[in-house]
């Protein structure tokens, strides 16, 4: 018995949970081992993933120059695109064939990693687009076996992409968000060197944070492991496999740390203290949820990105209308934890009380407001958009908002309430504004 939380067991519940760890190195100036790693995964010929903005700065350089130093041969590809596509995962496919990398390495934020996964699983495995994509708008097909090695470096402190058998991309043709989900594609080692984020801008700090953020509070709030159906057998249990004693502890730690260091991260580029402790946050709540899975904001942050007309944020691409990702969950956030927290409000205490609130005197009628509150408190101090029309969404847009949120079922059925159209549509509309 491990506690209340989970044991109360629904028929044909799962009853033991499992734990994937990463295989992390974490420490200033470890972009220096990248070589040395590189060659004891057996790489020869190496597919080095990164974007534009990343690929002129000195941690690009350090990882190039210990690969080559290391006697590791370079395939270079920097046109990943920033929030990528399916049209983009193919690219890197292209590439990652046509250069015959028998490895890759990573270099930046979520989306250099995750388009890195789909270029090393569709050119190890190649099959049609949407055969691994989730269903229902693929077909789920498991990955049929281990692909190549895979370094990942992130470059932003929010992801947790290096710790994640998931790759999130626009399908172009629906205008929203989906990805692939499978152990498989998780990278083989990551080397997190919070050196990278010295020179992140305050909005981008911003926003990686509260993706962080939102993973903890989403996977410590998730329904528990014991109340999902049971696999057909150990080797189908999934990654998003629901809240278990496991997850907990990063979410927990991973909260505490954006209460202290959240404000000063933005604020002060030279606060090191704090931008060291947010990527460590990254770290544990990236390893938390991907043995738990996130929940209702990061399946409606789908179509909020998907969808957008021309909101364009500092610190991003300027010429593509963009929401970043973590803008486009965070947004979401305050509405679902007011909405969820009847079902759980211990758990939503818990959250309020990591995140800096002070929840003495608060009943478990009052847990929901409490996290919400406490979320808009650190939206407002770090200038994040106010809700959805601060990323340039009416009410008019709640309906189609809803219908790209809707097939997003493994991230739905994973919140702790029962979501259909009709809650969507509340949360939505809860989401329109908070100030």
């Amino acid at each position: 018995m491990l506690c209340e939380y989970y044991d109360v067991a629904r028929p044909g519940g799962d009853e033991a949970f499992s734990v994937d760890a990463s295989n992390i190195t974490f420490g200033p100036g470890c972009l220096r081992e990248a070589g040395d790693v590189a060659k004891s995964l057996g790489i020869t010929r190496i597919g080095v993933f990164t974007d534009r903005g990343v690929a002129g700065t000195e941690h690009v350089a350090t990882v190039l120059s210990s690969l080559r130093a290391s006697g590791v041969d370079v395939a270079l590809f920097a046109d990943v695109r920033v929030e990528p596509t399916d049209e983009s995962f193919k690219a890197g496919t292209q590439f990652a064939v046509e250069a015959g990398v028998d490895g890759f390495i990573s270099v930046g934020g979520g989306s250099v990693i995750d388009t890195t996964k789909a270029a090393n699983l569709y050119s190890t495995h190649p099959a049609d687009f949407l055969a691994y994509v989730n269903a229902p708008i693929g077909a789920g097909t498991a990955v049929p076996g281990p692909i190549k090695p895979h370094i990942a470096c992130p470059t932003t402190s929010g992801t947790g992409s290096e710790c994640t058998g998931i790759a999130v991309f626009d399908l172009l043709e629906m205008k929203a968000k989906t990805g692939i989900a499978s152990k498989m594609i998780r990278p083989s080692r990551a080397l997190i060197d919070p050196n990278v984020t010295a020179t992140l801008p305050a909005n981008v700090v911003a926003a990686s944070a509260f993706d962080v953020l939102s993973h903890a509070l989403e996977s410590y709030t998730a329904r528990p492991y014991s109340r999902r159906t049971a696999p057909g057998a150990p080797s189908q249990r999934p990654s998003s496999q629901g809240a278990n004693p496991w997850s907990d502890l990063g979410c927990g730690e991973a909260l505490r740390l954006i209460g202290l260091f959240l404000e000063r991260g933005v604020s002060d580029m030279n606060d090191t203290e704090a931008r060291h402790q947010l990527m460590w946050a990254a770290t544990l709540a990236g390893i938390a949820f991907g043995n738990a899975g996130c929940h209702a904001p990061h399946g409606m942050s789908y179509s909020v990105a998907g969808m957008v007309r021309d909101y364009c944020p500092d610190g991003w691409p300027d010429g593509a209308p963009i929401v970043p990702h973590g803008m486009s969950v965070i947004v979401n956030s305050p509405s679902v934890f007011r909405h969820t927290a009847h079902g759980q409000p211990e758990r939503h205490l818990d959250g309020a009380r990591w995140l800096g609130a002070d929840v003495s005197d608060i009943g478990p009628a009052e847990a929901g407001p409490a996290l919400a509150d406490r979320v808009v408190e650190l939206m407002q101090a770090t200038n994040m958009p106010n809700g959805l029309t601060g990323v340039g969404y009416t009410a008019a847009d709640v309906a189609g908002l809803v219908d790209g949120s809707l097939p997003q079922r493994r991230l739905l059925d994973n919140a702790p309430i029962d979501i259909d159209r009709e809650v969507l549509t509340t949360l939505y509309e809860g989401a329109l504004s908070y100030w």
